[in-house]
C-alpha cells in the first residue's frame, strides 16, 4: 500500500523560506517519478516541480514558470522522501501542497497535502 505524508506547511511572511517533505512508503522510491503540485483556492491543482527517473541513479527535474528560480525539488532515496525548498514566498504561493508519485506519464499516488499561507 503506497503511503505519501506532507510535512513542513505553515504560515509565513512574504519574502519567507520553507521546506517542504514528502515520506513515502509502499514504492520502490529510487525509480519513482515524483511532484509536487499546488491547489490554490477556488483553482484547480496545478504542477509545481518534479523529479523523473531516467535510469540509474539519475533524475530530471523540472518547474512551473511560476517557481523556477524560487523553489527546488529535491529528493534522498535513503529515507525515502522528497523536498520542496520555497524562496522568496509570495501571497500568491497561498495553497494547499500535494506530493505525488507514479512510475509513468501519470501520477498515481497523491499526499493528503499540507497547507502554506503567505501574508503580506
Amino acid at each position: 500500500q503506497v503511503e505519501l505524508v506532507e510535512s513542513g506547511g505553515g504560515a509565513v511572511q512574504a519574502g519567507d523560506s520553507l521546506e517542504l517533505s514528502c515520506a513515502a512508503s509502499g514504492l520502490t522510491f529510487r525509480t519513482t517519478n515524483l511532484a509536487w503540485f499546488r491547489q490554490r483556492p477556488g483553482e484547480e491543482r496545478e504542477f509545481v516541480a518534479a523529479s523523473r527517473w531516467r535510469g540509474g541513479v539519475a533524475y530530471n527535474v523540472d518547474y512551473a514558470d511560476s517557481v523556477k528560480g524560487r523553489f527546488s525539488v529535491s529528493r534522498y532515496n535513503a529515507k525515502n522522501s522528497l523536498y520542496l525548498e520555497m524562496n522568496s514566498l509570495q501571497p500568491e504561493d497561498t495553497a494547499v501542497y500535494y506530493c505525488a508519485a507514479g512510475s509513468g506519464a501519470d501520477y498515481d499516488y497523491w499526499g493528503q497535502g499540507t497547507q502554506v499561507t503567505v501574508s503580506s
